[in-house]
């Protein structure tokens, strides 16, 4: 770690206060160009900790950057990595205010539950899917604080990976009913189909990302617990959207989630 205790907690507040605010930022790498890895998880800790000491709840897990292409070319060999807390989460069909946010796009995502926690290191594949309760369909609304949506990769760790809100629903599936390689996702703006993909986007295997979570988590000493909600990462692009849009997603064999954007 390259910045003291009093400076990831001045950056954690600040960083905080533009999501609760809905106010951008620049990149905060600007400012403190040789923070490392270690302090953009240890800013990221810290708003978590602000949150719960408010009252939050922490409801879920979340993988971001898992496309092997985008990986290799932010020079970065894992996935980056996220929490959500309970005000993110939008009921089946539910709203979401455009005026709480700075700039959302949306992503088609695998939601994953376990059923017994997770640890790495060495955690991989076959044991996440032995550890999966259940599959479900799940929408990402992701929120960069940052200025323009123009970031590095220790940036947005330290921003929570753009979290701001999410919907999951749909047919609740076994890992044993769906091949996560070819299942299908078709992501729709106002009915019309805007994203198209397959699990296989998400690191060769949506598992991959779960599993990449858990070594991560295990390298600083925690765990994945048992009945854990984890959106494992955005199987297309991002899409924007505005005030009345309606997003559903389909995945094939675990029906649809769908929310809307208003005011």
């Amino acid at each position: 770690m390259n910045l003291d205790r009093a400076t990831i907690e001045k950056l954690a507040e600040h960083l905080e206060n533009c999501e609760l605010e809905a106010q951008d930022t620049l990149k905060i790498t600007e400012e403190y160009p040789d923070m490392d890895f270690e302090d953009a998880y240890a800013i990221q800790d810290e708003i978590r900790a602000r949150k719960i000491a408010r009252g939050h709840a922490i409801v879920g897990l979340k993988a971001g950057l898992t496309s092997h292409a985008k990986m290799k070319q932010m020079g970065v060999t894992e996935p980056v990595f996220g929490f959500m807390a309970d005000y993110y989460s939008v009921p089946e069909g539910g709203e979401v205010k455009v005026s709480e946010l700075i700039h959302p796009k949306v992503e088609p995502e695998i939601a994953f539950v376990t059923k017994r926690a997770l640890k790495g290191p060495g955690c991989h594949i076959g044991a996440v899917l032995a550890a999966t309760d259940f599959l479900m369909p799940g929408i990402e609304v992701i929120d960069s604080r940052y200025r323009d949506f123009k970031f590095d990769l220790k940036s947005v760790v330290a921003d929570n990976t753009s979290a701001a809100r999410f919907v999951v629903g749909g047919k609740p599936v076994s890992p044993a009913e769906v091949d996560l390689r070819t299942v299908g996702v078709v992501l729709e703006k106002n009915g019309e189909p805007v994203a198209l993909g397959a699990g296989a986007a998400v690191l060769g295997h949506p598992a991959a990302a779960i599993a990449a979570l858990a070594n991560n988590l295990g390298r600083r000493g925690m765990e994945i617990p048992a009945g854990t909600l984890i959106l494992s990462g955005g199987v297309t692009e991002a899409v924007a959207v505005a005030p009345g849009d309606h997003i559903t997603l389909r995945v094939q064999g675990m029906g649809s989630t769908s929310l809307r954007f208003v005011e």
